[in-house]
């Protein structure tokens, strides 16, 4: 059943909720049609003209014809069917949005549009498995919550893109499916975490905030006004009146101001006073009384006084208080909706009488059969009220004998705005046991569980009937506890963030648990990791973006713990995708703690797309992501990794053994533990990694400087300018053996080992020319590319596309011997490697990455001889 604004309890009676269920993919159902006038595409946005047009007779769903292919959501006429966490819309105040689109009838907004201003907090709705934070749109604006809407087609400059005209809003389904991003979210009843005591800040890992958020309280005539906000001047033979709807509102000093004729009689102030509150429902069931001035406090009489018609207290000497509230009139019965609490298909509510001599037990008892759950008994059932305000939720379990009807006009007493906001769910009684799961970071690595649990004693003594280790990341230097008393959780969390180990601070982190089992078939959720330090200040905004667009528990902060957290809450859903937003050596370290972890997860091979926000961003460059992050609309960039094509990358090793001094001489004070690295892109010895740590040393001793692409490449080109007339004789200090062949190299200053057809920026060192003695290089083909530049200036060149680097070798091992102290560069990440052996070899599967979709179908001819085009889609294509 639909509801328009306003809908909620007390609303008039309405037929049940129920469903029958709809189909497994909805279709639409298309026809050509003539336009007489330009419209937009539901798809692109762009204007269709003509006979060019393809509507839904259905739903209206609007789009090119060569836009069709790409149609994924289903028509709206049965997608309300399969909506599992329903969500009512929260219409806010009418106002003009430019370049904006009614999301029903898709014609521009020119007069006054809604939006809709709900706003969930995800941790309230835990014991009800609907921890979602809905953030439909309705009016051509992007409301501050994150979830798309049910009717969403595709919408620009919003992230949820549900829009639509104060007339058409009444068409909206009232729940919320999560629109054209609904492959990508992590689904809120699949998310539990039983977090009592924490704060979104330890539960969603963000910062607390006392800012007013967009769509809050603020301000502004004919929007609400805060306190010590002054209403404007009215025009003449008008008055400005103060609304405020409840006595939470007076408390607050909230009011919303209304500008009425003078001689404007009770009947239209009244109505006035219910449009900008937008309740719809019958204005004889309301009143307005007058709010007492300071002055009046004493006043009774002038208190409870209810409106009259203006020009009669005028007669009187009396002008009317600027100041009023918007008060229900008792009801004898009222129509209430009743959500279940659990995932029932066809049935979003039921509708029920409410009398005086209704209770919370007696609704439940009433309810039960009407859901089909009637055998189980009353007693393992609860009422449950959930109020949605617009920056929490608040749960409330009803006693069983409370009166209902006292409880709907105490709301209503309350704020009215907040009847609208209020649902009532029948949800299970069983209390959850306590388990908290919290990860332990920058423990030292290579312990056993024993260890690990006595080193934690050691520092913060945790009580061992309360706390056991759940997982070991012996490598990574973590665990994971699980703790069965909040209170101790608590207590651990406050602890581990202030003790260090070792000489290492600790990290901890509140981890929810993905029910695996109740995600849908088709459903791929996106896992996000973030590095909030490149790309300057865009590495924080996108993170606070895809918070709000997606799940927050599916965004993970890389700062905070690093990749391993997002991969330990995902290591049982069985198919899901990774974005990486940072620059190649953000990329290489999550490709390598997913190396690492593969054999933790069900979804051991999950394919990567690159949101380059780096100097370089090679691998981006070539997967088509572009040479770094200009500002896109988030909502878009997920969409084109939704519609990426997986392809596959080699991934290289490097042992790293400085124990052998080649020089005969005794230098094991200097020499270093062999350790490994993880390679996708390149490796570079001599010069091109002394530029690279030249520019990670000034970075690291002045890191506010560095927040632009632009100066990082400035810095570049000083660093590599005062090192031009510099000679190193590199082919000297190293011997290099390919395929355990020695290789006799030419005079260079630096050796590179390249795996993709990009390095320095989009550079193409291998070069383009046909060579009879090497394979044409390609990013899985299993062979590396070795190249060497004579210097500064070669590189430069090489840069300019006036020159290639000289050719070497190409094969899948080798082995280099480094004759003395030497600047090694893997990915971007350099430092200085003590004499000994470096060598390369393919590392175990290919890496499935997401290359970007190409924006427009590439026109007939020969095919463009591109190396990262040549990479097929691996089978069973895991996008």
């Amino acid at each position: 059943s639909r509801s328009g604004p306003g809908s909620g309890p007390g609303s008039g009676p309405e037929r049940s909720g129920s469903r029958p269920p709809g189909p497994a993919a909805p279709s639409h159902s298309f026809r050509k049609v003539t336009l007489t006038k330009p419209t937009f595409c539901h798809l692109c946005s762009d204007f269709i003209w003509g006979l060019a047009g393809i509507l839904c007779d259905v739903c209206n769903f609007m789009s090119h014809e060569k836009c069709l292919k790409h149609v994924k959501t289903p028509c709206t006429s049965v997608a309300p069917s399969l909506v599992r966490v329903p969500v009512a819309h929260c219409f806010g105040p009418r106002g003009l949005y430019k370049r904006r689109f009614c999301s029903v009838c898709r014609k521009g907004l020119e007069a006054p549009g809604l939006r809709c201003e709900a706003r969930l907090d995800r941790a309230a709705f835990r014991p009800l498995r609907v921890q979602g934070r809905l953030r439909s749109l309705v009016g051509g604006t992007r409301c501050g919550s994150a979830w798309p809407s049910a009717s969403e087609p595709r919408a620009r400059a919003a992230p949820a893109s549900l829009q639509a005209h104060s007339v058409c809003s009444a068409a909206l389904a009232p729940e919320c499916t999560f629109g054209r991003l609904r492959t990508l979210v992590l689904p809120p009843a699949c998310v539990r975490l039983l977090s009592r005591n924490f704060s979104k800040m330890h539960c969603f890992r963000i910062p607390e905030s006392a800012a007013p958020e967009p769509g809050e309280w603020g301000g502004g005539e004919g929007v609400p006004a805060g306190p010590g906000r002054e209403v404007g001047t009215p025009e003449s033979g008008k008055q400005t009146l103060k609304i405020f709807d409840g006595s939470d509102a007076m408390q607050r000093n909230h009011f919303r101001a209304v500008t009425v004729p003078r001689l404007a009689r009770s009947q239209e102030v009244l109505e006035a006073a219910l449009r900008a509150y937008y309740i719809s429902e019958d204005p004889q069931g309301f009143q307005l009384q007058a709010l007492p001035t300071p002055v009046q406090l004493g006043d009774t009489a002038a208190a409870g006084r209810v409106w009259s018609a203006g020009p009669a207290e005028e007669e009187g000497g009396r002008a009317a208080p600027e100041a009023w509230v918007l008060r229900a009139l008792p009801r004898t019965q009222e129509i209430l909706k009743i959500y279940p609490a659990w995932l029932k298909v066809g049935v979003a509510y039921v509708s029920i009488r409410v009398t005086p001599q209704s209770t919370a037990r007696s609704v439940v008892l009433e309810v039960l059969p009407l859901l089909g759950r009637q055998a189980e008994g009353a007693e393992g059932f609860q009422l449950v009220e959930v109020l949605m305000g617009s920056r929490q939720v608040q749960r409330t379990v009803l006693a069983d004998e409370e009166p209902l009807l006292d409880r709907l006009r105490e709301i209503r007493q309350t704020s009215l705005r907040q009847m609208s906001q209020t649902r009532f769910y029948v949800a299970e009684s069983r209390v959850p046991a306590p388990r908290v799961s919290l990860f332990v970071g920058g423990l030292p690595p290579g312990l056993s569980p024993q260890e690990y649990r006595r080193l934690l004693d050691e520092a913060v003594t945790s009580k061992a009937a309360l706390v056991t280790v759940s997982h070991v990341y012996s490598a990574q230097g973590a665990v994971v506890l699980d703790v069965a008393c909040f209170a101790e959780a608590e207590r651990l969390y406050m602890l581990i963030r202030d003790t260090a180990v070792r000489g290492r601070p600790l990290t901890a982190l509140v981890l929810p648990e993905v029910l695996h089992t109740k995600l849908a078939p088709d459903c791929r959720p996106l896992l996000v990791f973030v590095n909030p330090r490149s790309g300057g200040l865009k590495g924080r905004n996108l993170l606070c973006s895809f918070r709000k667009l997606l799940n927050p528990h599916q965004v993970f902060e890389l700062t905070n713990g690093g990749p391993l957290p997002g991969f330990h809450v995902f290591s049982r859903v069985p198919c899901f995708r990774v974005l990486v937003c940072g620059g190649d050596g953000t990329v290489g370290w999550v490709l390598a703690a997913l190396e690492d972890l593969r054999h933790h997860l069900a979804c051991p091979e999950p394919a990567v797309a690159i949101l380059p926000l780096g100097t370089g961003n090679d691998l981006g460059r070539v997967l088509r992501w572009g040479a770094g992050y200009s500002g896109e609309d988030p909502f878009s960039v997920l969409l084109s990794v939704d519609e990426a094509d997986a392809v596959l990358v080699d991934r290289w090793t490097i042992l790293l053994d400085a124990h052998e001094s080649a020089c005969g001489e005794d230098s094991e004070a200097d020499a270093e533990p062999p350790k490994i690295v993880q390679m996708s892109n390149y490796c570079g010895i001599g010069i091109d990694a002394e530029l690279s740590l030249d520019f990670h040393q000034a970075r690291e001793e002045e890191p506010g400087k560095f927040t632009s692409r632009f100066h990082n490449k400035g810095v570049y080109v000083r660093v590599g300018l005062q090192k031009i007339s510099h000679s190193r004789s590199l082919h000297r200090a190293l011997r290099l053996q390919v395929e355990q062949q020695e290789v006799e190299l030419p005079s260079i200053e630096g050796l590179i080992f390249i795996n993709i057809p990009s390095w320095g920026s989009g550079a193409d060192l291998w070069g383009s020319d046909s060579d009879s003695r090497f394979e044409k290089p390609r990013m899985d083909d299993g062979l590396l590319e070795v190249v060497g530049v004579t210097g500064v200036v070669h590189m430069g060149q090489v840069q300019s596309g006036l020159r290639s680097g000289i050719r070497i070798a190409q094969g899948s091992y080798f082995r280099v011997t480094l004759l003395k102290a030497t600047p090694v560069q893997v990915d971007g990440e350099p430092w200085v490697q003590a004499p000994g052996h470096l060598i390369i070899s393919a590392a175990g599967p290919k890496v499935h990455m997401l290359r970007k979709a190409k924006q427009k179908p590439r026109k007939a001819g020969p095919a463009k001889d591109a190396r990262a085009d040549g990479a097929p889609a691996p089978e069973g294509d895991p996008k």
